[in-house]
């Protein structure tokens, strides 16, 4: 047990994000291990000196060599640096004063007592998909930041000035100070990105400039209708996407599959704001089968919207699923497959399929994460009320709060989006459960 501990120690001391937190939340214990390793070295150094020395008399006695106490005392104490220097570091015996501490019923009792944040994070890290997950969290919290950062400083140094932008250029000079002062406008640089950085801490992002509503309400408010016309969208293009771009694969070059290419090529080429107007036509004013413009109240509004995003989407996937079952079923160790006797159909569905899917699944998250992020030219199609649509209408206010709430939901949505995607490759494929466990 001592042994985990001592291996688990170290392996995190390696590392300067976990040695910091080690200390941060072990500091008693760290106190307490310092103290009990110099002793311990204090006295393995004592027993240490006593022994060279011995060893240097009798070596002396046996050469008939006489020396004096000073140049015994000399060549000891160099005896003793080499030996110090051939020893392992103090990082490694701070590890094993903290194993030997571990090995004992007491030692464990203290350890828990002064450090129980510290072992548990030291547990959570001998799980590896959890530890990978609370990583990539941590780094999402930096990317949220650092994005905040960077689109708050290009907003404050625009020449475009919000108060003239909102109240128009007939805006006495007072009215313009009192809307500044409103909103903290005329605060300097780093006041303004404090408080905004606050606010991304505490879910606050503040009023719109126009409106004058909560940005979190807004975002909120929005977010299911994006949810939902992104999922029609993936279910639309996934269902006829893959098993297409398979059977493409499996039958290349003949007519099916020149015939889907080909479908998918104008599929990636059409714009998807002509396509949502063609389809507005033909099937709301034209026929009248779907309404022309979203309305929550009917759920067949959502069908057009989710076509025309699927459209491209299930383009882009079948001609990636296509492009990666080709490079799989190639490869050498499907003809030991087939030497055993398994049919074609089996040896495609349990090798060549999982070994596949790993570029279609990065293909498929980019653009879902992209979709959540709101799809403004749809939105603005078929008078979605979504989040791309109020993220593009605050760009050209600028309403900064907007702006920037905006910003940070896309980051967070693609941020959980990757970590899905890095999570799905290793349900698909074993060789990254292996390195993620490694």
């Amino acid at each position: 047990m001592n042994n985990a501990w001592t291996k688990t120690y170290q392996h995190m001391h390696s590392r300067w994000p976990y040695r910091m937190a080690l200390w941060l939340l072990g500091l008693p214990l760290h106190i307490v291990l310092i103290a009990r390793r110099t002793t311990t070295q204090d006295e393995q150094q004592v027993d240490l000196t006593q022994q060279l020395t011995t060893e240097e008399h009798n070596k002396q006695h046996y050469f008939g060599e006489n020396k004096t106490q000073a140049q015994t005392a000399k060549i000891v104490a160099k005896r003793l640096a080499q030996v110090r220097r051939q020893e392992q570091g103090g990082k490694q015996s701070l590890a094993q004063t903290f194993g030997q501490l571990m090995a004992s019923r007491a030692g464990f009792i203290t350890a828990v007592i002064l450090a129980w944040p510290m072992l548990l994070l030291m547990q959570l890290y001998r799980m590896p998909i959890l530890r990978y997950v609370i990583e990539r969290l941590i780094q999402m919290v930096f990317v949220i930041f650092g994005v905040t950062w960077i689109v708050f400083t290009l907003l404050y140094f625009s020449p475009s000035d919000p108060a003239v932008n909102i109240l128009g250029i007939q805006a006495t000079p007072g009215q313009i100070e009192n809307f500044n002062q409103l909103y903290g406008l005329n605060d300097s640089y780093w006041i303004q990105l404090a408080r905004t950085m606050k606010g991304v801490a505490t879910f606050d992002f503040g009023y719109t400039y126009v409106g004058n509503e909560l940005v979190i309400d807004a975002l909120l408010r929005r977010f299911p209708v994006t949810l939902q016309v992104t999922f029609f969208s993936l279910g639309i293009a996934l269902v006829i996407a893959i098993p297409a771009g398979i059977y493409a694969a499996v039958k290349a070059n003949s007519l099916f599959d020149q015939f889907f290419m080909f479908l998918a090529l104008i599929g990636l080429s059409i714009p998807t704001f002509w396509l949502g107007l063609i389809f507005i036509f033909n099937f709301a004013i034209k026929n009248r089968w779907l309404p022309a413009t979203y309305n929550p109240s009917n759920p067949w509004s959502l069908l057009m919207p989710a076509i025309v995003l699927g459209t491209s989407l299930a383009a882009a996937v079948a001609r990636m699923t296509r492009g990666s079952t080709l490079e799989v079923i190639h490869e050498d160790y499907l003809l030991t497959a087939r030497s055993k006797g398994l049919s074609n159909w089996r040896i495609i569905w349990r090798h060549v399929i999982p070994n596949a899917l790993i570029p279609v699944i990065t293909v498929i998250g980019l653009q879902f994460g992209g979709m959540l992020g709101g799809s403004a030219v749809t939105e603005q199609v078929f008078n979605i009320n979504g989040v791309g649509s109020y993220i593009v209408e605050k760009q050209f206010v600028p309403d900064i709060p907007a702006v920037l709430g905006g910003v940070i939901y896309i980051a967070i949505i693609v941020s959980i989006v990757n970590l899905v995607v890095d999570l799905l490759y290793a349900l698909v494929d074993p060789r990254i459960r292996t390195s993620l466990k490694g």
